[in-house]
C-alpha cells in the first residue's frame, strides 16, 4: 500500500494548477484512509476572525469525480464555530477526534512558508497508526514545497500579489464557472474585474527614486490585500497597474469593495512621500468575455476616471448607459499618468 501511497503522491506534482494539486492531495488521502470524506480549506481573515472557505471538497461516493465547481461546495464558515480545527490551525498541529458515535475524524494544517494557509479535515476515516499519521504529514510537506514552488513563478517578486502570467488562466476558470451556471440558469451573484492605477506614478519615480517608487508599489498593495476578501484575486499586472477579480458580488458591493481600497490608498501616509492617490475602473465579467475584452472594458473606465479628476472609481457599464463612453471605447492616446 505505502508504495502505491508514494507513486500517488509523485503524481500530485506533476499538476501545475492549484485546484488540481488540492483535488490529487484530498484524493491521495481519501483513499489511503478509506475515508467517507476529505475537504481542503482555504483559511482567509476578513477582519471578523479567521474563515474556512472551502477548495476542494470529496467523498467516498465521488471518488471518480472529476473536480467540483465551487457552486457545489458549502460557503465560508468562521474557524471559531470548531474549536478542534481551531486548536489544529492555532498550534500547527494535526488533531483527531471520537465523536459519540465512534466515527473518527482528523483536521490537518496547510503550511505555506510563513503560516498557516488552509486545513485538510477528513470524517468516517479508521484510526491512525503512528506510521500513518508520519504518512499524512509528509504529503502535506510535499504539498507545501510544491505550492512554494508554483508561488515563486505565479507571484510577483516585489508585492507578493499573483503576477500577469496567472491573469488568463485564472480568468478562464472564472469563466467556465460562470458559464456552467448561465446554463443551468443558476442565480448566482455577478463577477468584476477592476483595474487600478496609482496616479502620478512616473512623478514619484522622478521626485523621489525607483527605491520610494518601489515602496509605494508594495505599501499600496498591502492596503489591497487588506481591503478585499480572501476569495478575491488580486495581480500585479505591471508597472503600478492591477487587477482585482471579485467573484460573487453585486453591483453595489463592488463599487463599495472598490472605492474602500481607493480612500485607504488615498489617507495612507507613504513614508517620505505623504498621500498618494489612485483611479480604478471596473466592468462586469460575462461568460462571452476573453480576458483581454474585459480589461479593454476596465482600462477605458479608468482612463475615464483618469480623465475626470483622478482619485476616482468608474464603472464601464454605467459609463456607457450614460453616453460618456460607448460600448467600444478605447483607451486615449494621450499621457496622462
Amino acid at each position: 500500500m505505502h508504495r502505491s501511497l508514494i507513486a500517488s503522491v509523485a503524481d500530485t506534482t506533476s499538476h501545475r494548477d492549484r485546484d488540481s494539486i488540492n483535488h490529487a492531495v484530498a484524493s491521495v488521502v481519501l483513499n489511503f484512509l478509506n475515508a467517507e470524506s476529505a475537504v481542503i480549506y482555504r483559511l482567509t481573515d476578513e477582519g471578523e476572525g479567521p474563515l474556512l472557505t472551502p477548495c476542494v471538497s470529496l467523498t467516498a461516493a465521488n471518488r471518480g469525480r472529476p473536480e467540483p465547481t465551487l457552486t457545489e461546495l458549502p460557503t465560508a464558515q468562521a474557524l471559531q464555530l470548531f474549536p478542534v480545527w481551531k486548536e489544529c490551525v492555532d498550534q500547527q498541529q494535526p488533531r483527531q477526534l471520537l465523536d459519540a458515535s465512534g466515527n473518527i475524524s482528523g483536521a490537518w494544517p496547510i503550511e505555506s512558508e510563513r503560516d498557516v494557509v488552509g486545513i485538510l479535515v477528513v470524517e468516517g476515516m479508521r484510526e491512525l497508526v503512528p506510521r500513518d499519521a508520519e504518512l499524512i504529514g509528509a504529503i502535506l510537506r510535499i504539498l507545501k514545497n510544491h505550492l512554494a514552488a508554483l508561488d515563486y513563478g505565479e507571484r510577483d517578486t516585489l508585492t507578493g500579489m499573483l503576477n500577469r502570467k496567472t491573469f488568463e488562466a485564472s480568468f478562464e476558470k472564472l469563466r467556465q464557472r460562470l458559464l456552467v451556471s448561465s446554463t443551468a440558469q443558476t442565480a448566482v451573484e455577478p463577477s468584476w474585474l477592476a483595474l487600478a492605477d496609482i496616479d502620478k506614478f512616473k512623478s514619484i519615480n522622478d521626485s523621489h527614486g525607483h527605491l520610494f517608487g518601489d515602496e509605494v508599489l508594495l505599501l499600496v498593495a498591502q492596503q489591497m490585500a487588506k481591503c478585499f476578501r480572501g476569495a478575491d484575486q488580486l495581480f500585479r499586472f505591471g508597472g503600478e497597474e492591477f487587477v482585482i477579480v471579485l467573484d460573487h458580488a453585486s453591483e453595489a458591493g463592488a463599487r463599495i469593495a472598490f472605492d474602500r481600497f481607493r480612500a485607504a490608498v488615498g489617507t495612507f501616509e507613504f513614508p517620505q512621500i505623504g498621500h498618494v492617490t489612485l483611479s480604478l475602473g471596473y466592468s462586469q465579467i460575462t461568460p462571452q468575455d476573453g480576458p483581454t475584452t474585459c480589461v479593454e472594458r476596465a482600462d477605458a473606465a479608468l482612463y475615464y476616471a483618469k480623465n475626470h479628476g483622478r482619485n476616482n472609481v468608474r464603472n464601464f457599464e454605467e459609463l456607457v448607459a450614460s453616453g460618456e463612453l460607448s460600448a467600444r471605447a478605447e483607451s486615449a492616446d494621450t499621457e496622462i499618468f
